[in-house]
């Protein structure tokens, strides 16, 4: 079997084909082989696992047919990697006993070395030997990131989040430098190892105003992009509930903006006509099946005239109650359009 090089061929803007597809979170979470390992190991030593990292990882590819992978993993890992205790928990998420308050508790971040996310790199490798198509690695933004280590877990307000931003801004500072300087070179070794794109998940930047996000965020998410340009791989940013900042998240050098559902497509392109967009379907409709998706997928292809600045995925990850088996027939409706 040839190379499938779709997805980075329309990541760089050429036209392709057909458009390609890939899944957020498609690794895991819906389908039956990582159920059954999930039975057995918890999420943490999945990830940190290089020989199941891969067996999750590869899934997907061989059930689904979507023309990228990407690596299993967990956005926690680089904050684990340096120095912060994480504990996943069932029907919570990230859960941080001890999370940053004050300037002083940034001692608690070590700085980040190579060698601490080794199996990552071994996963990688495993996974480039089986690959027929690329491999996207990843990791959170600095904001996301920051969220996690103030909040303690997970949120939906992210009142201590934008308290420590607004009262605390030196503080504020050296923690998303501090992120930020960790996040290049985590991103680097996934590249030296195999990566063939990155894609950086700010899930919850959408909680500010467009011009906090510009002065206190979005600097340090440039400094991301501009790193990652010297390793010449595409670069895909994305990011939920950005409607109302979608030109500041795409003030970044990244090849590839992520949309959520929220954001009409159409209006998407008008307002970033020179980038490749990618999205956007509701991951709720792939869970409501095919009369749902097929109607909405469309409306998204609805005067596209050629294969073209479009990767095909959802707004925001597969949700756990989604059947692997309409996942598939999405994959053969786009690859059908």
């Amino acid at each position: 079997m040839s190379f499938n090089n779709t997805f980075l061929r329309a990541a760089r803007g050429e036209v392709t084909d057909y458009t390609p597809v890939w899944f957020m979170r498609q690794a895991g979470r819906s389908l039956p082989g990582y159920r059954e390992l999930r039975k057995k190991y918890d999420v943490l030593t999945l990830t940190q696992t290089p020989d199941l990292a891969a067996q999750v990882s590869l899934e997907p590819i061989n059930l689904l047919k979507v023309d990228a992978a990407i690596l299993f993993a967990d956005i926690m890992l680089l904050p684990i990697a340096m120095g912060i205790d994480v504990k996943i928990v069932e029907s919570v998420g990230p859960v941080i006993d001890s999370p940053i308050n004050t300037k002083a508790d940034l001692a608690k971040l070590r700085p980040f070395e190579p060698p601490k996310v080794d199996f990552l790199a071994q996963t990688i490798k495993l996974l480039r030997n089986d690959l027929q198509v690329p491999l996207i690695g990843f990791a959170a933004a600095p904001f996301t990131l920051a969220s996690y280590l103030i909040e303690g877990q997970p949120t939906r307000k992210w009142l201590k989040t934008k308290r420590f931003m607004f009262e605390q801004p030196e503080a504020w500072e050296a923690l998303m430098t501090t992120l930020t300087d960790a996040t290049i070179e985590y991103l680097k070794v996934q590249v030296a190892a195999g990566a063939q794109a990155i894609q950086i998940f700010d899930s919850w930047v959408g909680c500010l105003a467009a011009e906090d996000y510009r002065q206190a965020v979005l600097p340090h998410t440039q400094r991301i992009f501009k790193a990652l340009g010297e390793l010449d791989i595409p670069r895909l940013h994305f990011g939920t509930d950005t409607a109302a900042m979608l030109t500041d998240f795409a003030n970044v050098e990244a090849e590839v903006i992520g949309l959520d559902w929220r954001i009409d497509f159409a209006a998407a392109r008008t307002l970033l006509p020179h980038k490749v967009l990618q999205g956007n379907l509701d991951p709720v409709a792939v869970v409501a099946g095919p009369k749902v998706f097929q109607p909405r997928v469309d409306q998204m292809f609805a005067g596209m005239t050629e294969h073209r600045n479009h990767i095909f995925n959802l707004g925001h990850g597969v949700m756990p109650e989604t059947n692997d088996q309409h996942l598939r027939e999405l994959v053969e409706y786009v690859h059908g359009k």
